[in-house]
């Protein structure tokens, strides 16, 4: 029997995805004795994605662990954080868009996009906090400093965006690594960028209104130790 495989214009993953069943049906062989293994370059994809695996929540803790450092608190590093998943959605539709899977390549590329969107994220609220710092009211505060660094953030994203866009469109030599890097980084900014813009202005604006709300509710603190009881204030 006769099987026909094509892997023109194909990734190894959904290739083999098909040739495993096909091999199987196909092929008749005793499996008590022998088994078949699929090495080479699908063995090194697979163990270089399971290190991916490992590797990607290490770094997303340490850029947590480094934002509470620099902040002080957590309500703003989860904020910065949140440019995390939103970049992740970007980025898998733009690879499903272009039919591509994702792949060692691309797992490269969700590593960079998660760092270019932090690093927004940061720019944003960092000035947030001075304006905050400077200006009594809340709200003036957030406008000012959201509309200050709306050009800055703009301009990487669109810088990134632009200069990736060649390799996301190339199919010369090599192009099989450039196209799903330069594709993840590129769909991911696309929806990481309107919510360092809009979004989270607006959700610095809940979460610090209800800090200070929840300051001004706090009772006040009266200190009642005996060692302040003298026996004149006995009296």
């Amino acid at each position: 029997m006769t099987v026909k495989l094509n892997l023109r214009d194909r990734d190894l993953g959904t290739f083999l995805d098909e040739a495993q069943p096909a091999i199987d049906k196909s092929v008749h062989y005793d499996h008590a004795k022998y088994q078949v293994k699929w090495g080479g370059q699908f063995e090194n994809q697979n163990r270089a994605q399971k290190r991916l695996f490992i590797i990607m929540p290490i770094v997303l803790s340490l850029m947590f662990v480094l934002l509470f450092g620099a902040f002080g608190t957590l309500r703003h590093p989860a904020l910065i954080m949140l440019a995390v998943p939103l970049a992740a959605v970007g980025g898998f539709l733009a690879l499903h868009l272009r039919g591509m899977t994702l792949n060692v390549s691309s797992g490269v590329g969700f590593i960079a996009l998660f760092g270019v969107a932090i690093q927004n994220g940061i720019i944003m609220v960092s000035n947030l906090n001075d304006w905050c710092d400077r200006e009594g009211d809340l709200l003036e505060a957030i406008i000012h400093g959201a509309a200050e660094r709306f050009r800055p953030v703009l301009m990487t994203a669109t810088v990134a965006i632009l200069g990736l866009l060649p390799a996301a469109l190339t199919h010369s030599l090599g192009s099989d690594v450039q196209r799903p890097l330069s594709t993840v980084i590129i769909g991911g900014l696309l929806t990481a960028t309107p919510l360092t813009l809009f979004l989270l202005p607006a959700l610095y604006f809940m979460v610090e209104s209800w800090s200070r709300r929840r300051i001004l509710e706090k009772p006040p603190q009266i200190d009642t130790s005996l060692d302040d009881l003298t026996p004149e204030n006995s009296r």
